[in-house]
């Protein structure tokens, strides 16, 4: 999930492993990440259907009609950062296992999140470590 701020830029990103995608696990999913009213963009995948019913604005892209962008509505944010995990996991990684896909999934949000903020991640990174936990 990715969320559209204000100025329709793109915001933080949040990238869970699902065990399966039925309806009931991503509904599931967006009740735990997205607040009640917000409006969700999503294609056409019909476990999406039913949204609105769980309170929030439903529009939808149809991308199996090749449409990918309909005024507002597209999903371009969350296919760039799927675009950058894959092409990142095939360029360094070759390949990950199940067992640690969240942990790169963590990796490539805390990263994505922290873009703004250019060659800073390491200081970003020393300065969280370095935190006293109380």
């Amino acid at each position: 999930m990715v969320e559209r701020n204000t100025e329709k830029r793109i915001g933080r990103v949040v990238a869970r492993v699902a065990p399966n995608a039925k309806k009931e696990t991503l509904h599931g999913l967006a009740k735990e990440y997205i607040l009640p009213s917000s409006t969700v963009f999503t294609d056409d995948f019909v476990s999406y259907d039913g949204l609105q019913a769980e309170g929030y604005v439903h529009k939808r892209i149809r991308h199996s009609a090749k449409v990918y962008v309909s005024g507002d509505v597209h999903a371009q944010a969350i296919e760039g950062f799927w675009s950058l995990v894959k092409s990142g996991i095939g360029g360094v990684y070759h390949n990950v296992t199940a067992k640690y896909l969240q942990t790169y999934l963590n990796e490539y949000s805390f990263r994505f999140n922290r873009r703004d903020r250019g060659n800073l991640l390491f200081r970003a990174i020393l300065e969280r470590v370095s935190q006293r936990v109380s």
